[in-house]
């Protein structure tokens, strides 16, 4: 969606009757670290190139209807057929720079602020400032008006203060139609305290007038914790759309933990529907910077018919020795249940067994001379996300007066951020 001094103009999703019988089951891209070696994995357990990708890639599965008796068979690949991607697709360029396309809608008094609110795209994981293009005011501003077509418009910013040196700079601007049928809002903040806390954050809806809605929440955070003493930085993202055509919608939520000894902790939940198809993702890495790794995926699908089917994998790794397991499963509409079950056991030493077994019979029970590939640490950690948020360790606290200090509360984990929140938008519940 976007606006101008001329008014709002809405860009409809791009739902088309093609995803129909899709679903997606991304697994993000990585760039692999090799730790050992590994040659050709065992040919019958096909489920390894799903243990072996990394979870930032994008698919999509669906069920071929055209073979039946897959299943009974015991073939993977006639239950489960790889689609493409099917985002809410966002005119707007990602690589485009919001922070030159934004500025002028924050200068006090200046021409009415512009909607760069589109839907959020799919599988995008968690954007970086420069994406966002925050930059708050250091003065308070309320501002309102009418544009020549009817539309309106608002812009205001504040600056809250509260105990323990807590400081909140906030911005919010939206927008509507004259018939009230388009609409777009966005908020800023940045928060700080006298601990070391700091966050910077950002929240967008919008509407069009096909009825079709969009939310996203962008969030990114330093502090120091309690019992390590360590600096920690956490970043997230919540993502939503629902279409107004059809009965079709999507939620995802990331986030990204790292603190300075390397300890790093990343997932995602996904949940999506088109029509009669629902499916969900699940998927996490944890890496405790001394060598350790473990990752895991699940996801799975249902129709409004009865039929679910789905696909999981685990793998847990410290000095080359580990394990892998997994599980490939497909239920009928009548509850004829077929299933795949996995696993490796990787000694180190070049050696792996390899055994499995299905509900059609087959099983396998092997030693073979394997090498063995894993990532040993993320491609993407603390120095690289220290790199990438300047924004947000630029930020500068209340100074502190002599001989007063933070109170710090050693019940939690982690420091909550304080209630005192800038004016947002709750998101809409997706049916």
């Amino acid at each position: 969606m976007a606006a101008c001094s001329r008014g709002l103009v809405a860009r409809p999703f791009d739902l088309t009757a093609r995803g129909a019988a899709h679903w997606p089951c991304p697994a993000p891209r990585r760039r692999a670290i090799r730790c050992c070696c590994r040659a050709q994995q065992e040919p019958r357990r096909r489920l390894s190139k799903a243990a072996a990708a990394a979870p930032e890639r994008t698919e999509e599965w669906r069920i071929d209807g055209n073979k039946p008796a897959a299943a009974a068979r015991g073939r993977r690949r006639a239950s489960l057929t790889a689609m493409p991607s099917l985002p809410f697709p966002s005119p707007r360029s990602r690589r485009q720079s919001k922070q030159q396309n934004f500025y002028p809608r924050c200068t006090p008094r200046g021409p009415a602020p512009q909607s760069r609110d589109t839907p959020p795209k799919r599988d995008t994981g968690i954007a970086s400032e420069k994406e966002w293009g925050i930059n708050l005011l250091d003065e308070a501003v309320k501002e309102s008006g009418t544009n020549e077509d009817g539309s309106t418009w608002y812009r205001e910013s504040g600056d809250n203060r509260g105990d323990n040196g807590y400081r909140c700079r906030w911005a919010r601007m939206g927008g509507q139609s004259h018939d009230g049928t388009t609409e777009w809002k966005e908020t800023w903040w940045e928060k700080s305290d006298w601990t070391g806390y700091k966050e910077l954050g950002a929240e967008k809806s919008g509407k069009n007038g096909e009825g079709d809605s969009w939310w996203e929440k962008w969030k990114e955070v330093l502090y120091q914790d309690e019992w390590s003493n360590l600096a920690r930085i956490e970043r997230s993202a919540e993502k939503q759309a629902k279409s107004g055509a059809e009965n079709a919608g999507w939620y995802e939520k990331w986030w990204e933990k790292y603190d300075a000894k390397g300890w790093t902790e990343k997932g995602a939940h996904k949940y999506g529907r088109l029509n009669e198809q629902s499916w969900w993702e699940r998927w996490g890495e944890h890496y405790d910077g001394r060598g350790f790794v473990l990752k895991w995926t699940d996801k799975w699908a249902e129709t409004d018919l009865g039929t679910k089917w789905g696909d999981k994998w685990e793998e847990k790794f410290f000095s080359g020795i580990g394990s892998r397991q997994g599980e490939t499963w497909h239920v009928s509409p009548g509850g004829d249940r077929w299933s795949r079950t996995w696993g490796e056991e990787h000694f180190g030493n070049g050696k792996v067994h390899k055994y499995g077994k299905s509900t059609t019979g087959e099983s396998w029970d092997l030693v073979v001379d394997e090498e063995t590939y894993y990532e040993a640490e993320p491609h993407y950690g603390w120095a690289d996300v220290v790199g990438d948020s300047t924004q947000l360790l630029s930020i500068q606290p209340v100074e502190r007066p002599p001989g007063v200090y933070p109170t710090i509360d050693f019940s939690a984990s982690s420091p909550a951020p304080p209630s005192d929140d800038p004016p947002g938008m709750p998101p809409p519940p997706l049916e």
